[in-house]
């Protein structure tokens, strides 16, 4: 039997991995490139206090697809094909109903196009619901090509860990045209659907861009948009995820490194800006709904101390603070910004709402579409919590925390004063950690589980873990 067509529009969302807020024209930077993000935003509801509800990639992709809090990964399996091991990057649950097959129900064409290789890994299951799908390989974290043929003369001209960087070569090329690259080929992928699809309504589109997530080398011509020729090389690829005092090596490589960021920054907001193009030109502007986000961002050692990428126990602004952007196909909102506290639980509900559909297990997020249309219905929060690995963050209207699920490593900043989370006021603030600690536990039903990998693995080679509950 047919599947009944839904009345409601056409759905977009664009989700890239890394992508600090601060690095948005947007959202304030005044050095980076992104005329097309920042004309989208212009037709937008721009979102000042966007945060991840869990971290790092697969959990927060969990919450996207399900519609369900990951927090706080007291169900954590690992799973036996993958190279990372850190609570809640798990598969999709059979028992988690998706979004995409929610709206398959409702009479909806689905799509995803994604170049994250974790997604891909055997036994994952994010492609459930999708009609038509792709992985686009090419990015280094694709490990099925064989790092041992790079050429040994390109790898001198890196820093870092050689196994990365050999990775890296064979599978990006970075003398490649831009078309050949991962983020160009998926959001090909995306726009090639939207014109297939285009007398194929209403469809669901989800684009994941793994851009720009490290390793960070950009084509040059975008290299060339903000830095020298002469300062590029050695090129390094990725920063220890740690304190720049622990690694002086990198002291000489943070701007350069910046740099090359800045440049797959621009080269994603060119494709984008292509997609949006494209819906547009077709007029679907006016019955699709788009958004734009990111899982979460990095740090370049421009913290308190001088932290580095993304390490789960210090979870800083560069890391937290993500960019959400959302177009009414109505035009509601145009150019405005709203400074409630929203959660990446928030797409997918704002997804149900729209889509007049619920996935199986119900969604945990509220819509967004109140804040955006002007009606009531969106229920403000006093506070937000996440957690990452095993550490957990908070957030309330004067208080940013983080510590280990232990509670043992406190960091707490007063954001009334030190918005930028310069000064840990943890040695007098008593009563703020308690106030973060009890309601992080409220919001994991009285307790967290600390996970220990252990030296040992199960029959099917997963590395075994034990937990002890806080």
């Amino acid at each position: 039997m047919d599947t009944p067509a839904s009345t409601a529009g056409n759905v977009v969302i664009v989700c890239v991995d890394t992508l600090r807020t601060a690095y948005i024209g947007a959202y304030g930077n005044d050095w980076i490139q992104t005329p097309n993000l920042d004309r989208f935003a212009q037709q937008s509801v721009r979102f000042t206090h966007a945060h991840p509800e869990c971290l790092p990639t697969i959990p927060t992709r969990r919450t996207l697809h399900s519609g369900r809090r990951a927090f706080p990964f007291n169900d954590y399996h690992p799973v036996p094909w993958d190279n990372v091991y850190i609570p809640g990057w798990q598969p999709m649950s059979p028992d988690e109903g998706t979004m995409a097959e929610a709206l398959v129900q409702k009479g909806y064409h689905t799509g995803f196009f994604g170049d994250v290789p974790h997604y891909f890994v055997p036994g994952m299951n994010f492609i459930r619901g999708f009609r038509q799908w792709a992985y686009i390989r090419g990015q280094a974290e694709d490990r099925y090509r064989a790092a041992a043929h790079a050429d040994p003369a390109q790898v001198a001209r890196y820093l870092g860990n050689e196994s990365r960087i050999r990775a890296h070569l064979v599978n990006v090329q970075p003398d490649q045209p831009e078309e050949n690259w991962p983020t160009a080929r998926t959001f090909r992928a995306a726009i090639e659907f939207i014109e297939q699809n285009r007398n194929n309504q209403p469809f669901y589109l989800y684009v994941d861009s793994f851009s720009p997530h490290e390793t960070w080398e950009a084509p040059i011509h975008y290299y060339d948009l903000y830095g020298r020729r002469e300062d590029r090389e050695p090129v390094c690829l990725n920063l220890p995820y740690a304190s720049l005092d622990h690694y002086p090596e990198y002291e000489n490589r943070i701007e350069s490194v910046k740099v090359n960021y800045a440049g797959m920054v621009t080269m994603v907001d060119t494709w984008f800006g292509r997609l949006v193009d494209t819906l547009d030109r077709l007029r679907l502007k006016d019955r699709t709904l788009v958004i734009f986000l990111s899982d979460h961002g990095t740090n370049f050692a421009d913290n308190a101390e001088r932290i580095m990428g993304k390490p789960a126990d210090y979870m800083y602004p560069g890391t937290m603070c993500i960019p959400l952007l959302v177009r009414h196909p109505a035009g509601a909102g145009a150019g405005t910004t709203s400074d409630e506290f929203v959660y990446t639980t928030d797409v997918p509900a704002t997804v149900s709402a729209a889509g007049d559909t619920t996935p199986v297990g119900g969604i945990d997020g509220q819509s967004l579409l109140p804040l955006i249309e002007g009606t009531r219905g969106f229920a403000s929060r006093d506070y937000l919590t996440c957690r990452y690995g095993n550490s957990v963050w908070y957030k309330d209207h004067r208080t940013w925390f983080f510590s280990d699920v232990d509670f043992e490593t406190p960091h707490v900043f007063d954001l009334e004063i030190d918005p930028s989370c310069r000064h840990n006021i943890a040695s007098r603030a008593s009563d703020r950690i308690e106030e973060a600690k009890n309601r992080i536990l409220d919001d994991a039903g009285g307790s967290l589980l600390n996970y220990t990998r252990m030296a040992t693995t199960d029959a099917l080679g997963r590395p075994e873990f034990s937990d002890s509950r806080q």
